[in-house]
């Protein structure tokens, strides 16, 4: 199961697990540092964990117009320039990014255009499995471009890339309500289907930038019974709010892609933002928590 990282904009203040007979270890994946709580059961084991973590957020915005103090490192931004399997940047990822940035001069320029064409030529579809499987260049080769927050988000990630700026997917969950006043864009309680991706993108002198093209769209269609045009008055604020701001009411676990699994015989992870379980019939189906059998909740401590 993945676990969470600490960044500018939250904190692990510990994490406890139980797995009963199980074999239990913290894996950090070398390529992104994802962390990961791998269990291992013998056969005639229980196969049963609970896990409990503490941790704080503090909403995070960025001042485009400002100065960071501390740059990011060529060695931090090259693996957020770099092709994934569900993340081309050439062919037709390429062709669509150099008309979308035509006419943009700095990266702050060309990543607005992008985000803002994907806010206005993507669309969120109800019936999408999970978050989306976030495969970019079948999106734009048939021209499907709806999907969730994983399809949204990564192709504006790869759009990004493919103009030379680094940028990154983050996969989390939703753990509290929004206190913006968007009923669509919280959960707390049970938070089991919460999961939930956002982007970042770099600009030099600026550094990392928060956007989430794939929450305006949710506000289009979950904010309101009949959906909402790109005109109205919330979906203006939280169009112009999500570049450059995000509310902390969300987790991030990691940034990583094709992500293999200690010990798995399977093939590498497109991403990794649910729990994962195999057996020797063979990988579980991670979007169908009834069946797999597991549960995720969230509350908010009134101190910590």
């Amino acid at each position: 199961m993945p676990l969470t990282m600490d960044t500018v904009y939250q904190k692990n203040l510990d994490t406890t697990w139980n797995a009963g007979n199980g074999s239990a270890a913290v894996v950090v994946e070398p390529q992104y540092r994802a962390g990961l709580l791998a269990v291992e059961w013998s056969e005639g084991q229980k196969p049963a964990i609970t896990t409990v973590s503490r941790f704080a957020t503090r909403d995070y915005s960025v001042d485009l117009g400002g100065q960071r103090g501390s740059a990011a490192s060529p060695e931090e931004l090259r693996i957020y320039l770099q092709p994934t399997k569900l993340l081309p940047t050439d062919g037709i990822v390429k062709a669509t990014a150099d008309g979308v940035v035509k006419g943009a001069r700095t990266e702050l320029e060309k990543a607005r255009a992008i985000y803002d064409w994907v806010v206005e030529n993507t669309f969120r579809d109800a019936k999408t499995r999970g978050c989306g499987l976030g495969d970019v260049k079948t999106m734009l080769e048939t021209g499907s471009m709806g999907g969730k927050c994983a399809d949204i988000n990564a192709v504006f990630v790869a759009l990004a890339r493919s103009q030379g700026i680094p940028a990154r997917d983050i996969y989390g969950v939703r753990v509290a309500d929004s206190s913006r006043g968007y009923k669509s864009l919280g959960k707390s309680g049970n938070i089991t289907r919460a999961q939930h991706c956002r982007a970042e993108f770099y600009a030099a002198g600026v550094g990392w930038v928060p956007v989430d093209p794939g929450d305006v769209r949710k506000v289009m269609l979950e904010e309101e019974a009949g959906g909402l045009p790109l005109d109205h008055e919330k979906v203006i604020k939280i169009r112009d709010y999500l570049f450059g701001n995000w509310e902390m009411n969300w987790l991030a676990y990691n940034t990583a892609h094709d992500l293999p699994l200690p010990k798995s015989t399977k093939k590498p992870l497109g991403y990794f933002m649910y729990p994962q379980c195999e057996t020797a019939e063979g990988r579980l189906d991670s979007l169908d928590p009834d069946n797999f059998q597991y549960e995720l909740t969230a509350r908010e401590l009134s101190s910590v």
